[in-house]
């Protein structure tokens, strides 16, 4: 009977211990952090840098033409170009073709400036560039001569190529010479 007295008090002793447990809940997995621009830009830097290259040297060959906004164009949107006797639009117009050119040269490092500068006139001449072309103020001129230049220099490769393997099958198939035995004298 001591034996199930103990038993007794053990369980009593059992039942009245409380257990505290606090379950914390697990937080919300946070979105990635992305840290590099290039991860997350559809252009790195080194893409727009080579489109604004591509760009300004099209441009300054004369491969395409900018239309810039004419003094007229810009005088619609300025009322007061009727009632004034000197037409700001016509200084807006030099404006934004000098804007551009000083942009062009610390671009091609022309005109020194710093590395930020320089980066920032990419950035500015990529911008220019999608608000030329989305205006449709960006004409391309000699895409034909560009396809033809491609054309002739395929045909130059592919003609070399054709001669290396002329050489090539002349020379694993050249007949063999008969191996002439020495006479002995």
């Amino acid at each position: 009977m001591a034996q199930n007295n103990n038993n007794i008090n053990t369980k009593k002793n059992v039942e009245n211990k409380i257990i505290r447990v606090q379950i914390k809940n697990k937080p919300e997995p946070s979105p990635p952090v992305i840290t590099s621009s290039a991860t997350a830009a559809l252009y790195s830097e080194e893409d727009v840098r080579k489109i604004v290259n591509e760009f300004v040297t099209s441009w300054i060959k004369g491969d395409l033409i900018i239309r810039f906004p004419t003094a007229n164009e810009l005088g619609k949107q300025n009322p007061l170009s009727l009632t004034l006797t000197k037409d700001p639009s016509v200084n807006a117009e030099l404006k934004i073709k000098e804007h551009y050119i000083d942009l062009i040269l610390i671009c091609a490092g022309v005109k020194h400036t710093s590395i930020e500068e320089q980066q920032k006139a990419i950035s500015e001449v990529f911008k220019m560039m999608l608000m030329f072309r989305s205006a449709n103020r960006i004409e391309n001129q000699n895409i034909t001569k560009d396809i033809e230049k491609r054309f002739t220099d395929l045909e130059k490769t592919q003609q070399n190529q054709m001669k290396l393997v002329e050489q090539i099958t002349a020379f694993l198939f050249k007949p063999k010479k008969p191996k002439q035995q020495k006479t002995k004298n």
